[in-house]
């Protein structure tokens, strides 16, 4: 037996980042069911939730969390990230200013959850943290979750190497119904919880009006540009609009019109015909690599966001391997400045970036 099944059966108290939901309510469990000395721990970010909803860490998810915890019989916490939050927040909207799309659970995964809440671990006394993400720690090495539909790798992949030894995946080797059917049988009251669907600090999935309430605007307003250059429209901020986006563009081409690029400088976003979003290569930055061996050129798949189908790819790191120019087989409508990219051989993760914004529309 190896990675996380491992790992988990290993001796040592464990924190658990309980959110109310069916998926970490059954990974504390199966922790405990292994002998684990389980803490739960909700995350407290600050934010206020909309009714209805469906983002994680509201005030009736903390009621759920503590509710799984006392039927498992192991100590709760709320520990309070209203801060940290914050700084994940204004990076959030700052980014969107600067005419990228960010990926907020990526930052949370690598800077809170495997960051400020594995500091709360040490103090506590714990040998790591667990979550309820569908992914597998293989010798170290971050691994596809079991249940490829479900599977969380993508949002996993900046861990560094001292993240991934603490951490703890008991959810990996397993597919969602088997989740569920084993909440049932321990009577955890979140077994039929639908699942969060929205940024947890972004309730109804709005992120536009956060952005305006931040800052007061939606950065600089200005034209929307066609593929000659033509402007086609007024905008009223760049931050309104990302690359790949159809809706709400406002514009009518006599065809499906869509971002292609978004210029912050000149205030400028340009759309086009699907085809103008092809892209035969992109750079990457900010580069975690799973380990030496991994950072070589050499063929990979490549998954440019957490739904994203991976397309396979060269990629060539710079001699220090922090930055890697990635060449796709055949040109890719994905590449969105701010997302990540991240490289598979198979299903184990090879390393991760964050693809940058190149000059020019």
């Amino acid at each position: 037996m190896t990675g996380d099944e491992a790992g988990a059966r290993a001796s040592g108290r464990v924190l658990v980042a309980m959110s109310g939901g069916v998926d970490s309510s059954v990974a504390a469990a199966l922790l405990v069911e292994q002998g684990i000395d389980v803490v739960g721990v909700f995350m407290r970010n600050g934010v206020t939730g909309a009714s209805g909803s469906r983002s994680c860490c509201s005030l009736s998810d903390a009621r759920d969390a503590r509710a799984v915890a006392d039927r498992l019989g192991v100590p709760f916490y709320v520990h309070d990230l209203a801060r940290p939050f914050a700084r994940l927040i204004d990076a959030f909207v700052s980014d969107y200013a600067k005419g990228l799309t960010p990926n907020p659970c990526v930052v949370c995964n690598n800077d809170l959850k495997f960051g400020e809440l594995d500091q709360l671990a040490r103090d506590l006394g714990c040998v790591g943290v667990a979550t309820g993400h569908y992914a597998r720690l293989v010798d170290g090495v971050l691994h596809r979750a079991h249940d490829r539909e479900k599977d969380q790798s993508y949002l996993l992949a900046g861990l560094d190497a001292g993240q991934r030894a603490r951490a703890r995946f008991p959810l990996g080797a397993m597919e969602k119904h088997e989740v569920r059917d084993h909440a049932r049988r321990l009577g955890l009251g979140v077994a039929d919880k639908p699942d969060s669907a929205d940024i947890c600090f972004v309730p109804g999935g709005d992120y536009r009006a956060l952005v305006a309430e931040r800052r007061g605007d939606l950065g600089a307003p200005g034209e929307v540009l066609d593929e000659s250059g033509r402007a086609v429209a007024r905008h009223a901020g760049v931050a309104a609009f990302t690359v790949g986006q159809r809706r709400g563009l406002g514009v009518a081409l006599g065809r499906p019109a869509y971002v292609t690029a978004v210029d912050p400088a000149r205030g400028t976003v340009h759309v086009g015909a699907r085809e103008a979003l092809r892209r035969p290569s992109c750079r990457v930055g900010e580069l975690v690599w799973q380990d030496a061996d991994a950072c070589v050129e050499r063929e990979v798949l490549v998954q440019l966001r957490h739904h994203h189908e991976p397309e396979r790819a060269w990629v060539r790191p710079d001699d220090d391997g922090r930055c890697a120019r990635v060449l796709f087989a055949t040109p890719s409508e994905a590449v969105c400045p701010g997302q990540y990219a991240v490289f598979y051989d198979g299903a184990r993760v090879l390393g991760a970036g964050r693809i940058q914004r190149e000059d020019g529309p």
